[in-house]
């Protein structure tokens, strides 16, 4: 598979974006919004030039700023996916993708399962088919890299877990270097094999998904992929355990070493709900009243105090989860991480 190469500098309004990336198979760049992610896009498409660095497909350089080199869009194996598709609303769904590349049209129309739509023009389709009219024509010009941006953010939910296996199909099958953006994690761990978090303009971790979740960076890293995040004192004690004092008051325990400020990381799925405290292996025990309960498919995230914990909707049935009432939410010590705050 060939490597798309960037290291590059790109002074935006606010910050420099400072970018040094490989990708092979799919890289995600998640972050809030204004961090830098669609400009690292643009910039690897030729849509705006950085100040400095390089930007190369194996051996062909796109950019290189001690060289005086720019390579204009339309002279880069680029395909591109806007964020709300930019499909031309005159054209009809094969002339969109002949655009791109009229010699393999109809391949692609087949290959995506639109041919049916060929003289329906964007105003008539749904969102899943806009997406695949757009991947179709970004594909149609016989890209080197694919770039993806907020491919799913466009999708009501409904469609976007049907589309999301889609396109991790399709992913897999072109087998390009791809580099999506997104400011949603979940997507962004389904799609990507490495997933990089960008804030203001810097990488602050690049990891496999799995990776980002059990050892996150910082503060950020780790709410960002959907950790409760609270801030604690933390100090060792002599059975190799330490003790953190939340700012709430609640003490709980950690196997990470650490020693003042901390940021406590806490994932949801491994916090427990129960009516009444039991004795277990988990040592961190927090009694409260329930603040919120907030259903997302088939499973509840129930709000107890400082934490919050996922639970099936059985569960929430059964126990009878109700906002106002008192329960205990349980953890145990090797679950809760600790990292710097921020």
């Amino acid at each position: 598979m060939a490597t798309l190469s960037t290291s590059f500098e790109l002074p935006l309004r606010s910050f420099v974006l400072e970018l040094a990336l490989d990708v092979e198979g799919t890289v995600a760049l998640v972050g809030p919004s204004g961090a830098g992610k669609t400009s690292v896009l643009r910039a690897v498409a030729g849509l705006v030039k950085p100040a400095a660095g390089r930007i190369a497909l194996d051996d062909d350089l796109w950019f290189d700023a001690a060289k005086g080199l720019f390579r204009k869009p339309d002279e880069r194996r680029v395909g591109l996916v806007f964020q709300e598709y930019a499909l031309f609303p005159h054209m009809n769904v094969r002339e969109n993708v002949a655009y791109a590349g009229k010699s393999r049209a109809d391949e692609y129309l087949e290959r995506f399962r639109i041919s049916h739509l060929a003289k329906v023009r964007p105003a008539e389709l749904s969102g899943g088919e806009r997406q695949r009219v757009a991947l179709a024509r970004a594909l149609a010009r016989d890209p080197g890299v694919l770039l993806l941006d907020e491919p799913l953010s466009a999708l009501d939910a409904n469609t976007k877990v049907a589309v999301r296996g889609e396109l991790q199909e399709l992913l897999r099958e072109f087998g390009l270097p791809t580099l999506l953006v997104t400011h949603d994690y979940e997507d962004a761990a389904s799609l990507a094999d490495m997933v990089g978090v960008l804030v203001d303009g810097k990488l602050r971790q690049l990891a496999a998904p799995q990776e980002l979740v059990a050892r996150p960076a910082d503060g950020f890293v780790a709410s960002f992929t959907g950790a409760n995040l609270l801030r604690g004192t933390a100090r060792r004690r002599e059975d190799d355990l330490t003790l953190i004092e939340l700012e709430g008051g609640e003490v709980v325990y950690s196997t990470d070493h650490a020693e003042g400020p901390v940021g406590v990381v806490i994932y949801p799925w491994d916090v427990a709900v129960g009516l009444h405290h039991q004795v277990d292996s988990a040592m961190n025990v927090i009694e409260g009243p329930i603040r919120s309960v907030i259903h997302v498919g088939n499973r509840a995230r129930v709000r107890i105090g400082p934490v919050t914990a996922e639970v099936t909707d059985a569960s929430v049935e059964r126990l009878g989860l109700t906002p106002g009432s008192t329960v205990v939410a349980s953890f145990k010590a090797t679950g809760t991480r600790l990292v710097p705050y921020g």
